[in-house]
């Protein structure tokens, strides 16, 4: 009996494993910053960096880092290649950190914006622009803020925001379109915590708006998996979510392989259509990828 007993666990666990989501992600929010690797001697060169994404499955990844260096390693290095990562590049307005709370009004972020632009990187056109942090809202209609959106929404970059719900509104009204076009990530769908109808109404508001679900407050419950009410939402508007691994900080590179493994057990919950778009085919139809 003891025998059985063992088995018929040792069943159920594979079977719970068998469900998680096995295709593959693409991890739209990841920073390759000055202290993950510095060109000397930090601790996640492109080699371990890259073999941290190759071992999980993650085929595409939008790179935002500071400074931009950062980008444009992991654009030309041998090893993205090899690993048979896609990098969409994103200009990120940080250059230090000094930056992250005056951005939205000094002009030589706007003057090196332009410049990134203009030189691209190794595998090809930056893409969108950040991410950006406004730790107060009504710093979304600071004269650089404003200027940024403008040009996001003229040359259809992608915006990667880390803000409040009150700023998307703000931000959305500074686009030329009143953000009917403007196609804004919302990183980590709000940090803060907004409330799912507040979530949803957003969506339903700016039909561009996406998603982005590291450290979503409320996502998963106690088991791992989506809680009712994400699970609804996201059901509901299945093309309008996307997974990252928000690498800020060297602990983030750390926890890498279990990030991707949290995604890929509550991906496992949704019907198998649906977690193909979260974890792979909404951005990858947003950024023209196979």
């Amino acid at each position: 009996m003891r025998a059985l007993a063992f088995a018929l666990l040792a069943a159920g666990a594979l079977a719970a494993q068998a469900a998680d989501y096995a295709g593959p992600l693409f991890d739209t929010h990841l920073h390759y910053n000055q202290e993950a690797w510095d060109g000397n001697t930090g601790p996640y060169p492109p080699t371990e960096a890259l073999a941290r994404m190759q071992r999980n499955g993650v085929k595409a990844i939008i790179a935002n880092s500071r400074p931009n260096a950062g980008t444009q390693t992991l654009a030309a290095a041998r090893e993205t290649r090899e690993a048979g990562v896609t990098v969409v590049p994103f200009v990120r307005l940080y250059r230090n950190r000094d930056d992250y709370s005056n951005w939205f009004r000094d002009e030589s972020i706007y003057e090196m914006v332009q410049t990134e632009l203009a030189r691209g990187t190794a595998s090809g056109p930056y893409r969108g622009l950040g991410e950006f942090h406004l730790y107060e809202s009504a710093n979304a209609n600071g004269p650089v803020a404003k200027k940024l959106i403008v040009l996001a929404e003229q040359k259809k970059l992608a915006v990667l925001a880390h803000v409040d719900d009150t700023a998307i509104d703000l931000l959305m009204a500074n686009a030329p379109s009143g953000g009917q076009q403007l196609r804004i990530i919302w990183a980590h769908t709000g940090i803060g915590g907004p409330p799912v109808a507040r979530v949803r109404a957003l969506l339903e508001r700016y039909p561009l708006l996406m998603g982005e679900l590291s450290y979503r407050p409320g996502l998963t419950c106690a088991d791992g998996k989506l809680c009712p009410e994400w699970k609804e939402l996201i059901l509901q508007h299945p093309g309008r979510f996307m997974v990252g691994s928000d690498t800020w900080v060297n602990q983030r590179w750390s926890a890498y392989d279990e990030l991707m493994q949290g995604y890929r057990g509550w991906l496992g919950d949704l019907p198998p259509a649906v977690a193909q778009r979260i974890a792979w085919g909404n951005a990858a139809g947003l950024f023209g990828l196979q």
